[in-house]
């Protein structure tokens, strides 16, 4: 079972690609972690990646693509979650080669969706504990103290990204660039399944178990 799991920043992929992974006992595969993983291991792939990263430029598609025929190869038996990749159509379409070569192909597309104000919420009111990880919300999960870590009482941090602007900023590329995507799949029929993510984690997790049932 190869599935993609899309979703706008604030929404939750992360949490339910992990479930998903999880329950229906596949492999996540997100690019960020597979080309930093690329990069420590230093294969000849990896070590072109972090060449590009570290100068601050976009990874080609060709050094993205060979990286994940290398991770598909690697575990051939297991089912794959791809998180939040393809991220273009050119992409997209690379990927359903690759997959048609090595004998797989694509069960469903779930695509999460939050109305973008309660984005921006979630986005914009993240905090996170430098010394023990913790995350929290100030609008939606505060902590009982203000600025402070509920576990280990250490300052909360904010990320210079995670401001309203640049939080809108994200959620319009993500349209921009994901949205010519689903309408790739849904052209090439690949079922494509959308499910409301502006709920709590374990309904939004049995929806998307209850699709991909089908």
């Amino acid at each position: 079972m190869d599935i993609i799991l899309f979703g706008p920043p604030g929404a939750g992929k992360g949490t339910q690609g992990e479930l998903l992974a999880e329950r229906l006992q596949l492999q996540r595969l997100a690019t960020g972690d597979l080309l930093r993983d690329a990069g420590r291991q230093g294969t000849p792939l990896g070590r072109e990646a972090k060449r590009y990263m570290e100068a601050g430029e976009l990874v080609p598609d060709a050094v993205i693509m060979g990286l994940v025929r290398e991770y598909l190869e690697e575990d051939a038996e297991s089912g794959v979650i791809f998180d939040g990749f393809p991220r273009t159509e050119a992409q997209a379409r690379a990927l359903d080669e690759l997959l048609a070569e090595l004998g797989r192909s694509l069960c469903a597309v779930a695509v999460l969706t939050v109305p973008d104000e309660q984005l921006i919420r979630r986005i914009s009111g993240r905090c996170t504990c430098p010394q023990c990880g913790a995350v929290y919300n100030q609008h939606l999960d505060p902590p009982r103290v203000a600025g402070t870590c509920d576990r280990c009482h250490s300052a909360l941090v904010q990320r210079a990204d995670d401001d309203e602007a640049t939080a809108r900023r994200r959620l319009e590329v993500y349209a921009q660039q994901t949205r010519p995507v689903i309408c790739y799949y849904e052209r090439t029929g690949t079922p494509v399944r959308h499910v409301a993510g502006d709920r709590p984690v374990d309904e939004v997790q049995r929806t998307l178990l209850e699709l991909l049932a089908r």
